[in-house]
């Protein structure tokens, strides 16, 4: 039990005081003002005043990628790979993070890892291989991997990071494994990238029949698509397509933002500032960001005059020293929204779009929000966020207790 709260529970713009939570198994089972004595076997946690939200949600992150260089992960030694994974699962749960929606790479036996206590990390959502077409953003084969022999997979497909698939029948066989192996959503890779140097923020990979046959196989599973995409017409293209989300879009119009509105798809983005946001870029990735940094005001511009369903995430990639500007990323939405919706957006609104999941979702009950019912995801901090969103930069110090699935993992208090 938590007593002496003040509650943000995720939904609301304000706090709710003098509130005290109980938490049985893991879901919350009561919420009610303090004076109840709590159940004779609980352990209590007295909060005395502090301010208790759910715990974050990140709706773009690499669970493998994020704290992995570059180089390294194109070796395709696995042994590496997990050991830096692994370290970096526990240090985002320390973060606040509860739980992240996977935008690809080979995480399905880490979930399981996570969600069977081997590892402490965040739930996930795991959409698995990044699909792309040849030249795609997510097609890192070397020089001499090129042309495909015989069939001969490529370090990043082999590694379970990618698929690379150019007809349609290819692509409906590569959305059905990923489904096969417990992807909760699929990603489709629509154009160029920042971190893959040969394929151009400009270019365009997937055709408007392609993309509907991949939204027709995820739909067959109960589940949806959502699509890697920058450009505007690369954008255009996707929705038309019948994608459910888009990743990204820094560089869209306004009659892009429009399609969105129109057409109801949900626009999962990241507000990219600065080289501070994305130091492990070199070479092309340098200038291509630079695009993000200029198109990032005018996205979030767009979606508050149009309305458009905007998740966040942090997308951060390729860097141990970059992981710990997760918690910066969210605090730069202070730049367009209050902080409280700022925090609205990482718990109860980002949960809305894993939702989007249906009966392919990994886990049963309702995140994103503390009420009754509701899995037992509870951060306490040190101070009130809602009035200064920048106390979340530094969790370290100011985040006394973390509960995530009614299991403390942190407890200073």
């Amino acid at each position: 039990m938590l007593r002496q709260a003040r509650l943000f529970d995720g939904k609301t713009t304000t706090l709710r005081d003098s509130v005290q939570i109980l938490i049985e198994g893991n879901v919350v089972s009561s919420i009610d003002a303090n004076g109840n004595p709590p159940p004779a076997d609980a352990t209590v946690i007295d909060c005395a005043g502090r301010v208790v939200m759910p715990g974050l949600i990140d709706a773009h992150w690499h669970s493998i990628f994020a704290a992995v260089p570059l180089n390294v992960l194109l070796a395709g030694d696995p042994g590496i790979i997990y050991a830096a994974s692994t370290a970096e699962a526990e240090r985002t749960l320390m973060r606040g993070f509860t739980t992240v929606r996977d935008l690809g790479g080979p995480v399905f036996t880490f979930k399981q890892a996570i969600d069977t206590g081997i590892i402490p990390g965040p739930r996930i959502f795991p959409a698995g291989a990044m699909i792309t077409t040849s030249g795609g953003h997510g097609d890192l084969r070397m020089p001499s991997e090129i042309p495909t022999k015989d069939g001969q997979l490529s370090v990043g497909e082999l590694l379970g990071a990618s698929a690379i698939v150019d007809d349609i029948g290819s692509l409906k066989r590569r959305v059905r494994e990923q489904l096969l192996q417990g992807a909760s959503h699929i990603k489709l890779v629509g154009g160029g990238g920042v971190s893959s140097p040969r394929s151009p923020l400009d270019m365009t990979t997937f055709s408007e029949d392609e993309i509907r046959a991949a939204v027709e196989v995820a739909r067959d599973w109960n589940t949806y698509v959502t699509i890697h995409a920058y450009a505007p017409h690369t954008v255009q293209r996707a929705i038309a397509g019948g994608v459910a989300c888009v990743e990204h879009a820094h560089l869209m119009d306004e009659d892009t933002a429009r399609m969105f509105a129109d057409k109801n798809v949900w626009l999962s983005t990241q507000p990219f500032l600065s080289m501070e946001d994305a130091a492990s870029q070199t070479g092309p990735g340098v200038e291509r960001v630079k695009q993000l940094f200029a198109g990032t005001p005018k996205v979030y511009d767009y979606a508050k005059k149009y309305g458009i369903k905007l998740a966040w995430g942090s997308d951060v990639l390729f860097s141990p020293q970059l992981t710990p500007r997760q918690n910066i990323m969210l605090t730069h939405l202070s730049n367009w929204f209050s902080n409280a919706d700022a925090l609205k957006m990482a718990t109860s609104v980002n949960a809305e779009l894993l939702a989007l999941s249906n009966l392919r979702t990994p886990y049963t009950g309702k995140l994103g929000v503390i009420e009754e019912g509701a899995l037992a995801d509870v951060l306490v901090w040190n101070g009130n966020p809602l009035d200064d969103l920048r106390l979340i930069e530094a969790p370290e110090k100011n985040l006394s207790v973390i509960v995530k699935d009614g299991r403390v993992h942190k407890n200073v208090l």
